[in-house]
């Protein structure tokens, strides 16, 4: 859809007319300034735009008329800086004109459950506990395990991790849904490979003012830890674990030797996932009025297959497919996770917002 640069020009010109009257009263003041200061930044950002383009085209202009190979040479190393700073100034512009999820900048929990596989597939929880943890130390993110079910080969059943930073639920929000792995497992005698599935779900922190819980619908039972911990956890009833009885949903918190810190900790996760409820409620009436029922995000959709045997991975999102999958489960996700973040750009493009 083009835009109309002229017409957004002059309701810019309008505002800082309005503006400037002295006697406009402080409510509508505040509404107008904001208006005001989206549309300076974005015709800004539109100026920035058609100045290197402009760039663009001389520098294209002078490597055709020149017969110096050393100035052409220059001139077309020119038109690749140009082209590289488009990119990055068309993007900007259009996380502004086309706004992104107001959670994206909030931390996450994110869920990582065994599916079929047995075994395998919860050693696999395990590999993907690490692939994460590792890309959020290199995004300089903070991680904390808040739930754990072990198993005797030493895979996780579940994990939940905590996972605290500027911009977490931005980047892994993709990652919800069904991640396959094939490999030969480490019970299999034959060498035979095997496909095992594990499930993943990331889950935006909730705030106060997202979900409200009525005390009286909660019921929490406390028990006494079954994971290692020393001899204080293990003999003392610090384990929580909150029902939602309207919605059936629980989660059970035993990493803190405190049972207060425990509660707290599981509220926190409760809430997150009411809000996640929420949110894919809210999102498949959207699909349903939009009829759109291709690329909904659901957990049941299968998002990436992991080959061990070919080294290769495939995410099924964005159609990319990496031949360094040794390197994608030591955390280099951002080749991925950046092919994810434009897909979900090239989708604001087609459903824009207004610019208010």
């Amino acid at each position: 859809m083009a835009i109309a640069w002229d017409s957004l020009q002059k309701r810019h010109d309008e505002l800082s007319h309005e503006l400037a009257n002295p006697s406009l009263e402080n409510n509508k003041r505040t509404l107008l300034q904001k208006e005001f200061s989206n549309l300076s930044l974005v015709l800004e950002k539109h100026r920035q735009i058609v100045q290197v383009e402009q760039q663009i085209e001389q520098a294209k202009k002078d490597a055709s008329q020149t017969a110096d190979v050393e100035l052409a040479q220059m001139f077309a190393a020119e038109v690749v800086e140009f082209e590289q700073q488009l990119v990055l100034k068309q993007r900007e512009l259009d996380d502004h004109l086309y706004p992104a999820d107001e959670r994206n900048d909030r931390s996450v929990y994110l869920e990582i459950r065994a599916g079929a596989g047995g075994q395998e597939a919860a050693l696999f929880v395990a590999d993907l506990q690490k692939m994460y943890t590792n890309y959020a130390v290199k995004k300089h993110w903070k991680v904390s395990v808040e739930s754990i079910s072990t198993t005797d080969l030493g895979g996780f059943r579940e994990i939940v991790l905590h996972i605290q930073g500027k911009g977490v639920y931005g980047h892994l929000r993709y990652e919800s849904g069904v991640h396959r792995v094939q490999r030969v497992p480490a019970t299999e005698t034959q060498g035979r490979i095997h496909t095992s599935t594990v499930t993943v779900a990331v889950l935006p922190e909730a705030e106060e003012i997202d979900v409200t819980i009525n005390p009286s619908d909660l019921r929490i039972d406390v028990y006494r830890s079954s994971g290692a911990g020393g001899q204080h956890v293990n003999t003392t009833d610090s384990a929580v674990r909150v029902t939602h009885i309207p919605t059936g949903v629980a989660v059970a918190c035993q990493e803190e030797r405190s049972q207060h810190k425990n509660k707290a900790k599981a509220m926190k996760l409760l809430q997150s996932r009411l809000l996640a409820a929420q949110m894919e409620k809210s999102e498949a009436e959207m699909r349903k009025q939009r009829k759109e029922q291709v690329g909904t995000g659901e957990r049941a959709e299968k998002v990436r297959t992991y080959n061990f045997p070919q080294n290769r991975v495939t995410d099924h999102q964005v159609d990319v497919t990496l031949k360094k999958l040794d390197m994608v489960m030591e955390g280099a996700l951002d080749e991925i996770i950046d092919a994810l973040m434009e897909k979900d750009r090239e989708e604001r493009r087609k459903n824009p917002a207004l610019i208010s």
